[in-house]
C-alpha cells in the first residue's frame, strides 16, 4: 500500500465538517428527497491534495461513448489505487464517513474492494461530454449513497436534477448547479433523476464521485451486471475484469 495516502489532510476536513449543523443538513436532504449540495465544502488543503494526483492520471483515462446517452471519460478506483492513493485516504476517512452517514441518517460503509465504481473520476475534456438523464441504479440490497465532489471547472456543464419527479403529490423541480472546486452534492442515486448537460468547445470538467453503502451484499448475477455496465459505460472491459491479486 503506497504510503503517500497517510498524508491526507484528515485534520482540515475535520475542522471543515465541524463547522455545519449535521441535524439542520440532515432535514434539509430528507426534506429535498434525499438530495444536498454544499458550496465550498472542501478545505483548501484537501482539495490541493487531491488536484494534485491529476496530472500523473491524465494518460490513463479511459473514453468512452454510448450514442444519445453519455460521453466523456472516466478512471476507476483500481486505476486510482495503483496511481493516486490521496482519493482511497479521501474515500476511507472516517472524519468524512460519519458526516456523511450523519446527512443521510444511515450508518454507511465503503463499497466492496472488487467495485470499480467506489471512487472514481469522470472527465470532461472534448466538446459535447455529457450524461443524459438517469439514476444511479443500484444492485446492492441495501441503499447506496452517490457523492460528487467538484475538483475542475472550467465549463457551461450544469449537473441537472429533478427533484420530486416520483412524488405525486408535488410538482417536479428541476435544480441546476455548476460543480465549483470544492463543493459536495450527495445523494440517493436511485432516487434522483439527473444528467450533466453537454460540455462547451475548449472547456474542462472533472469532478470525484464517491460511493457509500448500507449493505454491502450483492448476489453474483447482479454483480455481473453491474461489472458489465461499468465495463461498457465508463472503465472498459480490461479494467474492470482484469484478475486482482492481493
Amino acid at each position: 500500500m503506497n504510503q503517500r495516502q497517510h498524508f491526507f489532510p484528515s485534520a482540515e476536513l475535520a475542522q471543515a465538517i465541524g463547522r455545519h449543523d449535521l441535524a439542520a443538513l440532515q432535514r434539509q436532504f430528507v426534506s429535498q428527497q434525499e438530495f444536498i449540495a454544499l458550496e465550498g465544502f472542501m478545505p483548501a488543503a484537501c482539495l490541493g491534495q487531491l488536484l494534485g494526483e491529476l496530472p500523473a492520471l491524465a494518460p490513463r483515462i479511459h473514453r468512452n461513448f454510448i450514442p444519445k446517452h453519455k460521453k466523456g471519460g472516466s478512471i476507476s478506483r483500481f486505476t486510482l489505487d495503483e496511481a493516486a492513493p490521496a482519493f482511497q485516504a479521501f474515500y476511507r476517512s472516517t472524519t468524512f464517513m460519519e458526516f456523511v452517514s450523519g446527512v443521510v441518517g444511515s450508518p454507511l460503509l465503503c463499497c466492496p474492494e472488487r467495485d470499480p465504481h467506489s471512487y472514481a473520476l469522470y472527465y470532461y475534456t472534448e466538446a459535447g461530454d455529457h450524461i443524459g438523464y438517469h439514476y444511479d441504479t443500484s444492485y446492492y440490497r441495501g441503499r447506496r449513497y452517490t457523492i460528487l465532489v467538484g475538483l475542475v471547472d472550467e465549463s457551461s456543464c450544469r449537473l441537472e436534477c429533478q427533484l420530486y419527479r416520483d412524488d405525486p403529490r408535488r410538482a417536479t423541480q428541476t435544480v441546476s448547479i455548476a460543480l465549483k472546486p470544492g463543493m459536495l452534492v450527495v445523494f440517493n442515486g436511485d432516487r434522483l433523476y439527473h444528467r450533466v448537460t453537454p460540455l462547451g468547445a475548449h472547456e474542462r470538467r472533472v469532478a470525484l464521485t464517491l460511493e457509500y453503502v448500507t449493505s454491502t451484499r450483492m448476489n453474483p448475477l447482479r454483480r455481473f451486471v453491474s461489472n458489465v455496465k461499468d465495463a461498457i459505460a465508463y472503465f472498459g472491459f480490461k479494467q474492470v475484469f482484469k484478475v486482482r491479486r492481493h
